[in-house]
């Protein structure tokens, strides 16, 4: 692992220029009503009131994958960005649409600083969700891949930093999942993090495509991984990842000849919840 986008109203009859005439109501136009989307689903906290992991969903019933992305940047490579780095990949995000497959995308606040315009695209289309990826991509715990630590007292503060770059952005469609970095962590996170009220979101399918440089070796690893209810972790970042869009090319429709379908997290999640 690296260290891994409408208004309503409605319209009724136009009330004539002036007054009513006398013993008359005026007429008020309504707009239509709609039910407010029903809150991502969330797992119970774990024992001690931990932070709850979830990894995959149900083996049994049908076959569905959740395909996710890291959009990865720590807090420390904005030099490397304004030397013209591209931590973004614009492009996967419009093959996935172009595919139709939605999917979770895992941002850091640091990525969504430097790349608002997409963030906000992202977080605007009903085909994705995004969740949080801390805000510094630091380690939680250590080691972890050579990634600095965030230190406790600061966990908190570092994943609501994450949720705050969104919100400035204007990130919607934002999901209380959190996926640590490296995917390190520790009872001392979970516990960090617990008044935070989030989902610690893992995996069950490694793609191997962080670094990679063969998509067909990507591909093969994901194919080989997947089970009903499989959770797989890929990268949205073109420098780090640069062969992820041509993996999903591969993947997406090998999974749907075999009769999967494409879910979010947090269908995976609800399954799990029972709600």
């Amino acid at each position: 692992m690296l260290g891994s986008l409408t208004g309503c109203g409605g319209h009724g009859g136009a009330p004539a220029d002036g007054p009513p005439a006398a013993g008359r109501t005026p007429a008020v136009a309504h707009a239509p009503s709609h039910p407010a989307p029903a809150p991502p689903a969330t797992l119970a906290p774990g024992p001690g009131g931990l932070t709850p992991v979830f990894a995959h969903g149900a083996r049994t019933g049908e076959k569905v994958v959740a395909l996710t992305f890291d959009a990865d940047m720590t807090a420390a490579e904005g030099p490397r960005a304004a030397a013209g780095e591209r931590f973004d990949n614009p492009g996967l995000i419009d093959l996935l649409r172009d595919l139709e497959v939605p999917a979770t995308v895992f941002m850091t606040g640091r990525w969504a600083d430097e790349y608002p315009a997409q963030a906000r695209s992202i977080g605007a289309d009903p085909l994705f969700e995004v969740a949080n990826h801390s805000y510094s991509h630091y380690a939680y715990t250590s080691p972890c891949y050579g990634l600095p630590t965030v230190a406790k007292d600061d966990m908190r503060a570092d994943a609501a930093r994450a949720f705050a770059s969104f919100r400035k952005a204007g990130v919607r469609n934002t999901v209380p999942y959190l996926r640590f970095p490296g995917g390190c962590y520790d009872d001392a996170s979970l516990r960090a993090l617990a008044p935070e009220k989030v989902t610690a979101v893992q995996w069950d399918v490694i793609s191997g495509d962080a670094f990679a440089t063969d998509a067909e070796a990507v591909a093969e690893q994901v194919l080989n991984g997947v089970k009903p209810g499989s959770l797989v972790v890929m990268h949205c970042t073109r420098s780090a990842a640069p062969v992820t869009d041509e993996a999903v090319r591969q993947v997406v429709p090998e999974l749907r000849r075999q009769g999967y379908r494409f879910v979010k997290v947090s269908d995976l999640i609800r399954t799990a919840a029972g709600s």
